[in-house]
């Protein structure tokens, strides 16, 4: 790799990592309060734009709320969060997320995101590793149907259940896998 190529790369990640540092993802330094407040804020309009997701949150055991998720990408993008786990109604834990990636990919953009938690043993299997990374084997709950998000029951089977809305910004999909999830005291 030569010195040139070299600097580029560099400069790109530099670019890439201060554009992410610079989008403000909406939750500043406010503590527990703040995030709990966003995350109700989040589940409110979920479950008033997709009624569906309803039954995933009364069949799930926790849920993982990522109220704002930002991702940049040129070249080499990465993505940062914070949430709050919600086991029942109650907030059990708080977390960030962040994320990585490179290849052919341009532009900004901001949305939301839940985690379910099928089963014990998917919560239990992240609420105790020192850092749980979202893979491919995260099911989505897709909008196929105009305003109806909905499960079915192949998706409620599923460990984990990923649900991505409200995309706003200029960049095409929304990913999670490949995405770190580390417990934080906000």
């Amino acid at each position: 790799m030569s010195n040139l190529t070299r600097r580029l790369f560099s400069l790109g990640v530099l670019g890439s990592t201060a554009a992410l540092a610079a989008c403000a993802n909406g939750i500043g330094g406010g503590g527990g309060s703040d995030i709990d407040a966003r995350v109700d804020e989040t589940l409110d309009f979920l479950y008033n734009t997709y009624p569906g997701t309803r039954q995933i949150a009364a069949s799930a055991a926790g849920m993982l709320v990522m109220p704002v998720m930002t991702e940049v990408g040129f070249g080499i993008g990465g993505s940062f969060g914070r949430g709050a786990l919600r086991v029942g109604n109650s907030t059990v834990d708080y977390y960030s997320v962040a994320g990585a990636s490179a290849g052919l990919q341009l532009g900004v953009q901001q949305f939301s995101h839940v985690l379910f938690f099928m089963n014990e043993d998917a919560l239990s299997e992240f609420r105790y590793a020192s850092g749980w990374t979202a893979g491919a084997d995260l099911e989505y709950a897709l909008n196929d149907q105009g305003e109806m998000l909905r499960a079915d029951t192949t998706s409620l089977s599923s460990p984990v259940i990923a649900v991505v809305f409200g995309q706003a910004g200029f960049r095409v999909g929304a990913t999670l896998e490949g995405a770190k999830y580390s417990r934080i005291i906000p």
